[in-house]
């Protein structure tokens, strides 16, 4: 059933004991924002919907690890005995994200209306996800919310570190990429034709390695804007059809598996998130057919996605888990002995969050690993780059000197 959306509504009005109070009510209409505050006790003389800043929102983006500190002190808020409406207010207000604090002033209202927790989340689907929103569900429902919480923390935080140390294996030897591109494309168009300028004078043949490096001088000069375009262009369609094409993003995801090094790093880290996933929603009661569900969407990856929703066709079946799982021939030999175990002694949350966490470090380890193998090589590349083009320009001065 679809939710209805809410707008912020900015009201003025006077409270129980006749003082003026202004403020911010969230809600899906100015007659329930009004509606709200009457039950608040407030008699309001106008309400109506906050105009939105004409540059950007004034606030900063909310990113998946504010949602994960949100819910830790809201956690540990909960444990302490602090009322559930309390502790939204409490988390709101110590929140130097002024746009997460909206947010959470905005699930606020609806809880304090009289909505769930749940129903309020799964009006926000861009921060809190299916999984997020059917383990509150869960924990609301048992009556142990404060411990489901905790356990969503937990996930949150795991999964955004898992991310952070992806990020880091990435973002180094890319970043370093780009600048060797930028530094050979500037030594191209306004460095080499200095050069070129005084070669023309010689009078005399040009080793082949500097005329090709002329060419491709003259050639950047001429079409950089081209060039640059092109790159900007790839990038952003490559992207696109990833995004719009299932065909070409099982391609991507099969072939990010069989890179070299990073290959492994991404392999360790799908298999890290499926533990890390499955154990959380197992433990937290959520039928297995149902936690598979949920798991096939959080691998990242679309191979390891589908593989895992036939594991659940074949789990409905009556076909134990390690079975479905060594079926696919995409997990390790560990994790299906520790699903193994888990089942028999009925512990599997315990044994995939013990999977988990092996793979986890094995990714940090990894990720080291990578750093500092990298780090030689990409030195030694741009190396080779700026040498290369300084050696083309300074060639054909050494042989006029060994002719002198």
């Amino acid at each position: 059933m679809a939710t209805a959306t809410t707008e912020v509504f900015v009201y003025k009005g006077v409270d129980k004991k006749g003082n003026k109070v202004t403020g911010e009510v969230t809600s899906p209409s100015s007659a329930l924002a009004k509606a709200q505050l009457i039950k608040q006790g407030i008699r309001t003389n106008s309400v109506r919907k906050k105009p939105k800043p004409l540059f950007g929102s004034g606030g900063k983006k909310i990113k998946p690890m504010d949602i994960a500190i949100f819910t830790r002190q809201m956690a540990t808020m909960m444990k302490a005995g602090v009322p559930l409406v309390q502790s939204f207010e409490i988390v709101a207000g110590g929140s130097e994200n002024k746009t997460m604090a909206e947010l959470i002033r905005g699930i606020k209202e609806d809880v304090a209306s009289g909505g769930g927790f749940a129903a309020s989340l799964r009006k926000r689907p861009k921060y809190f996800d299916d999984l997020f929103c059917n383990l509150v569900e869960s924990g609301e429902q048992s009556g142990a919310l404060e411990t489901m919480l905790d356990r969503i923390a937990t996930y949150k935080e795991k999964t955004e570190q898992l991310k952070a140390k992806i990020k880091k294996a990435m973002t180094y030897p890319i970043a370093v990429v780009v600048v060797a591109i930028v530094v050979t494309g500037i030594l191209l168009v306004k460095v080499v034709p200095q050069f070129a300028e005084t070669f023309s004078s010689f009078g005399a043949d040009l080793p082949a390695f500097t005329l090709f490096v002329l060419s491709l001088s003259e050639f950047a000069q001429a079409y950089w804007y081209i060039i640059l375009g092109a790159m900007v262009c790839s990038f952003f369609v490559l992207g696109k059809v990833k995004e719009k094409s299932p065909a070409f993003r099982r391609f991507v995801d099969r072939l990010s598996l069989k890179l070299p090094i990073t290959g492994q790093i991404v392999y360790q880290s799908i298999i890290a998130r499926f533990a890390r996933t499955l154990s959380t929603t197992f433990a937290a009661g959520v039928p297995l057919i149902d936690a598979l569900q949920s798991v096939a969407g959080a691998t990242g990856n679309s191979l390891y996605s589908a593989a895992v929703l036939r594991v659940r066709d074949e789990v409905s079946t009556g076909t134990q888990l390690n079975a479905a799982l060594a079926n696919t021939n995409l997990f390790p030999a560990m994790l299906l002995q520790m699903t193994t175990i888990g089942e028999e002694s009925g512990a599997l949350d315990e044994m995939l969050d013990k999977v988990a966490t092996y793979y986890e470090d094995a990714v940090d380890n990894l990720v080291d690993s990578l750093t500092s193998l990298l780090e030689p090589i990409i030195m030694s590349v741009l190396g080779i780059l700026v040498g290369g083009l300084m050696i083309a320009m300074y060639l054909p001065i050494f042989q006029i000197g060994q002719v002198v």
